[in-house]
């Protein structure tokens, strides 16, 4: 398959059973999906789908049941040796500039490190952040980057309790969550679901990235919409994403790996909507267009993906397992949806 991108799409398990969970994979061209599950296990839910940078051979997993990886797209998979083999990983992120480290974000909220590939695996102290939000599950580390100008700044966003960060790669870690909490003052930030707070939709972390083209900021997807931070998390600001989007409910977000200066987020109404789509900005977050002309998601998008090897190849998938793809930066769109019994979609990856 070397030189044909792949798009990889995962589910998760419903509790009754009646959908299933895990992962498919299709290319251009190929007729439909192809459930990858030789050497997963059948119970698994697939959280987090990452293709290496390097080797788009080898892809990596975060699911209800511990982390894994397949040397061959996902033909076969192997699990990877986590200090708790079937931690509920959410996250797992490769090293910008050293591809030997590898972190994995898991509920309740911690952080596994890899110094080797994945070989090998080291539990992070506990980041001991205050108990803000009582939510019906444990909260847990969402997204992890790590900052390209500090090769040891890692950063990491929880569901449901802010941002964090360390300067010594995973070794001790700062609470960057106590600006949002302000946010909640006003009306238009208050937001509870299931917890016992207002300030629960602040708290409500989906997605986190850092840019080559920013050095000094971080940016975070919530409930609340997108914000940035040019303080190490010290100070917050509302990009207000409403300006350019009726819709700005952040679930993801990613920097481009061909332009530190591009920006992709996947917005919607709400986490349970009928609308969704995938927008891009040029400038570093500052302004947005919608990207995905022409589609219509039927509910929530949950996650934008761009190629590491093409930056013209995008994808986007709904919470209901549509995948949109674009193979051209963005002038045409194809969509397809996941085979009938599989669960709702939460990641999407291509390469």
């Amino acid at each position: 398959m070397a030189g044909n991108a792949q798009v990889y799409a995962g589910t998760v398990r419903a509790m009754d059973g009646t959908r299933r969970g895990g992962v498919f994979r299709r290319a251009a061209g190929e007729p439909g999906w192809k459930a990858l599950d030789d050497g997963l296990p059948g119970d698994a839910s697939v959280h987090a789908i990452t293709v290496h940078p390097d080797d788009p051979d080898t892809v990596l997993l975060g699911t209800t049941k511990g982390a894994w990886r397949s040397r061959n797209r996902g033909d076969t998979w192997e699990r990877l040796a986590l200090p708790d083999p079937g931690a509920d990983v959410w996250s797992i992120a490769i090293h910008p500039t050293d591809r030997k480290t590898l972190y994995a974000g898991y509920g309740p909220t911690g952080v596994y490190r890899s110094d080797d590939g994945g070989e090998h695996w080291t539990q992070l102290p506990d980041p001991r952040l205050p108990d803000r939000v009582h939510m019906t599950f444990p909260c847990r580390v969402m997204r992890l980057d790590v900052n390209p100008a500090r090769p040891d700044e890692v950063w990491g966003c929880i569901e449901a309790n802010g941002a964090m960060k360390s300067r010594d790669r995973g070794e001790h870690w700062e609470d960057c969550t106590a600006d949002l909490l302000r946010f909640a003052a006003q009306e238009k930030y208050k937001s509870r679901i299931v917890s016992q707070t207002e300030v629960e939709g602040m708290l409500d972390g989906h997605a986190l990235a850092l840019s080559a083209a920013a050095p000094g900021s971080v940016f975070l997807a919530n409930r609340m919409g997108l914000f940035r931070s040019d303080d190490g998390g010290a100070h917050w600001a509302d990009i207000e994403v409403g300006r350019f989007s009726p819709l700005t409910y952040g679930r993801d977000l990613r920097v481009s790996p061909h332009d530190p200066r591009v920006m992709y987020a996947a917005l919607s109404p709400a986490f349970t909507s009928h609308d969704g789509g995938v927008f891009r900005s040029d400038d570093i977050g500052r302004t947005w267009r919608r990207f995905d002309h022409g589609v219509k998601a039927d509910n929530t998008m949950m996650g934008v993906a761009i190629d590491p090897h093409d930056g013209r190849h995008v994808c986007g998938v709904s919470k209901s397992g549509q995948v949109f793809v674009t193979r051209d930066g963005g002038d045409s769109w194809s969509e397809t949806r996941l085979p009938d019994g599989a669960g709702d979609c939460y990641c999407v990856a291509c390469g």
